[in-house]
């Protein structure tokens, strides 16, 4: 990746590059990428768990709850396209270490909330560090995915953003028991700042190390820039009005968008719920629930790592609009099945299974999507990604609170019901979609 002196635009070569193989050095910088998808769902996904402590401690109501989950979400969702453009900027080194640092300081403000402050008072603050946590974590994933286009050649590209959505998923996974765990043992404050505590060797680490461009790097010769995508430098440079304009009307794009946003009820119920769903609905301790809840979403990482490879497969057998769409036009329905029998599920391993079996079909089409947007996007990936991730979070947005509502009336086979239906129509919207089209438009 790039030091802060390189702007996102021509590859120069270094002269004198020692011939080193590029995927030592690629896959390095992806493990970087996973670590941050990683702590980037530890953070939003620890308040779920922690909020089992947090409603008797602090006096807040499920719905409150969920209006903490909303506030985070509207965050990061208003500023995801401003985010990518603000990562097409200034490259994905800086972007990184900048949105780290304030996520960092978002999750020590919730954890220090209560000590502060009480009631209506804590509630508002514990409001505010949500919105900051998601301000801060909105230009992540536009960041990661310009560094993949950078790094990756276009053949690797869903596989490459399938495994950092597997960082994801396994972040997630991990929150739960870990949290619960701390939780029980030392409070949910401490809970929070202990697993968020790694995330400031890895930003310094970045700061230190990383680079946005390969032939910034030393390692990369010239035979390893050749595989990569050659970049236009007039097109990496900051988006001028015409081409924010021009993606935004885009049609491809704004049916992936529609697909991703009612993807994303399910993505965001199965994300945030779990852990309650176990503790309220199927009555399990702290620490059993935290356990279950890992479950699905260690099916979602290798949900996301698979899928991502399926993608590319199919993209060299069927071609890029059919590569790009067989997937999610065949998971997505699974998904929605999978969360009818959750619904009705007559056992916890049952619902357990139905929950694994939904989440990772449902997280098979992550990097399909992100790939597909950097497709469409071309040399914008940063901004059109950003553009998709609003749509997906507005999913989120309305989700969320509706969601609270259901389940705090005991309705959850409501919300599993919805999310069924969700799922449909996401597959559906998939049917629009040319990957292509830009390039058909400008030909």
């Amino acid at each position: 990746m790039m030091d802060s002196q390189h702007r996102p635009g021509a590859l120069p070569v270094a002269s004198g590059a020692p011939k080193r193989r590029l995927i030592s050095v690629r896959w390095a910088v992806l493990a970087g990428l996973f670590g941050f998808s990683f702590f980037a769902y530890v953070q939003r996904t620890s308040i779920g768990v922690a909020a089992d402590r947090m409603m008797p401690e602090l006096g807040l109501s499920q719905v409150q709850v969920g209006w903490l989950f909303t506030a985070f979400l509207t965050s990061y969702a208003v500023f995801q396209a401003p985010g990518g453009w603000i990562g097409q900027r200034f490259g994905a080194r800086p972007t990184l270490v900048a949105c780290s640092t304030l996520a960092l300081a978002a999750t020590a403000i919730t954890a220090a909330a209560p000590a502060l402050f009480a009631g209506t008072a804590a509630f508002i603050v514990l409001l505010l560090s949500q919105l900051l946590l998601g301000t801060a974590q909105a230009p992540v994933f536009p960041a990661t995915a310009g560094a993949t286009e950078l790094w990756f050649p276009r053949r690797q590209w869903s596989f490459a953003q399938g495994l950092m959505s597997s960082g994801l998923n396994l972040g997630a996974a991990a929150t739960p028991p870990v949290v619960a765990v701390l939780m029980v043992a030392m409070g949910w404050q401490a809970a929070l700042s202990l697993t968020s505590a790694p995330l400031v060797a890895l930003t310094l680490f970045w700061y230190l190390r990383a680079r946005d461009l390969p032939a910034s790097d030393p390692r990369v010769s010239r035979e390893e820039l050749e595989e990569l995508q050659p970049l236009e430098t007039a097109s990496r440079a900051f988006p001028s009005a015409r081409r924010v304009f021009g993606l935004l009307f885009d049609r491809s794009l704004a049916c992936l968008t529609a697909s991703y946003l009612v993807m994303n009820y399910v993505f965001y119920f199965l994300t945030f719920w779990c852990f309650l769903y176990f503790r309220q609905e199927r009555h399990f301790s702290t620490i059993d629930s935290g356990w279950l809840a890992a479950a699905p979403f260690i099916a979602a990482g290798a949900g996301a790592a698979l899928g991502g490879g399926v993608c590319d497969a199919l993209r060299k057998r069927l071609g890029e609009r059919w590569g790009f769409r067989a997937a999610p036009l065949l998971v997505l329905p699974i998904s929605g099945l999978a969360l009818v029998a959750a619904a009705s599920a007559p056992s916890v391993i049952a619902a357990e299974i139905a929950l694994c079996a939904a989440f990772a079909a449902i997280e098979m089409t992550e990097g399909i999507y992100w790939a597909a947007a950097m497709r469409i996007a071309s040399s914008d990936s940063m901004l059109g990604t950003g553009i998709l991730n609003t749509g997906g979070n507005v999913g989120g947005i309305i989700g969320t609170p509706v969601v609270a509502m259901l389940t705090a009336q005991h309705s959850w086979d409501a919300a599993f019901l919805t999310g069924a239906g969700c799922a449909v129509v996401a597959a559906l919207l998939w049917f629009a979609v040319d990957p292509l089209s830009k390039e058909r438009s400008e030909s």
